[in-house]
């Protein structure tokens, strides 16, 4: 096998194992040990991050910080990734921010010249808009690990009661309209709960034990719904116009019915205590809708325009 080739098979053979040595990765690729030796040292200086243990039960292991073997891309599949990328500048928070923007650097200057050229014409020409939000969700990272790692944390969160801590078990972090929010499982209420990340002022890894949450996901959103609660049937005529607005927000996607004429409704069962929360979001669709059930969305709807008109008297 040539140098070059077998290098390149060895940087995916270390990438892919936890632990190794150098007797059986010669024994793999007959070779002798000492020119693993020589390939090792030669991935290394290329960055790839080994380290190395002496001992009787000692080897080689790759650190965290893995790079991948290199990738052939074709043109057109290398702008998409690095669109995709770009398009994350519009949040000022990120899970993986200095790796979003790395990544995206090595994209642009490692491609040739006329490639360069192309995704600076086409930076002015495509983006995917965010709204800019100016609050800050400094723990993404812990809370996206949290739900990885099935831990609990210790969070300082602001409700409208005030400033309160909790202890948490998240499920995933997810975007919306430029906030984050952290579906997660409230030891205190007993269910999933969703949690603004801006409203999370601390986050620390608690001692108390996990609940088993793995087959709760983000895609598996029927697995967030809260458990046994009154509920009540929500049925709501939509415009066209009503109907694309519903489709910009989540909750919606198990609800909305849309018509071949492209008007449509929400219809399904919701909780009596989020009654407050859809009566504002459907006051915001003015005219676009009207709630024909339950009869206390219309009567909190109702409230909710006495006082704003009566702000205006």
């Amino acid at each position: 096998m040539p140098k070059s080739k077998r290098l390149l098979a060895l940087m995916m053979t270390v990438n892919r194992k936890r632990k190794f040595t150098v007797k059986e990765l010669a024994q793999e690729f007959e070779v002798s040990s000492r020119t693993i030796l020589r390939d090792l040292q030669e991935l290394s200086e290329l960055g790839v991050p080994l380290y190395s243990e002496v001992g009787p039960h000692g080897g080689y292991q790759v650190l965290n910080e893995r790079i991948l073997p290199p990738i052939a891309f074709t043109e057109e599949e290398a702008i998409a990734i690095f669109f995709a990328c770009h398009a994350l500048r519009h949040y000022a928070n990120l899970p993986f921010k200095t790796e979003a923007s790395s990544a995206l650097s090595k994209f642009y200057n490692y491609m040739s010249g006329d490639v360069r050229d192309r995704i600076d014409q086409m930076k002015n020409r495509v983006d995917f808009i965010t709204p800019s939000r100016h609050s800050e969700s400094p723990f993404l990272s812990i809370l996206l690990d949290g739900a990885i790692d099935q831990k609990v944390l210790l969070i300082d969160y602001e409700s409208r009661e005030g400033i309160s801590s909790r202890e948490i078990q998240p499920i995933g972090i997810y975007a919306s309209n430029g906030l984050w929010y952290c579906p997660a499982y409230c030891f205190i209420r007993g269910d999933i709960r969703v949690f603004r990340c801006d409203r999370i002022h601390s986050a620390v890894s608690s001692a108390s034990k996990p609940m088993d949450l793995r087959h709760v996901h983000l895609g598996n959103r029927e697995s967030l719904s809260k458990e046994e609660e009154e509920e009540v049937i929500l049925f709501v005529e939509l415009s066209k116009e009503g109907v694309q607005k519903c489709e910009n927000e989540l909750w919606t996607v198990s609800k909305l019915h849309i018509r071949n004429d492209g008007t449509g409704c929400l219809d399904g069962n919701i909780a009596k205590s989020d009654i407050p929360f859809f009566a504002k979001f459907i006051l915001g669709l003015g005219s676009e809708a009207t709630v024909k059930s339950p009869s206390e969305l219309v009567d909190g709807m109702k409230e909710m325009m006495a006082e704003i008109m009566a702000k205006y008297k």
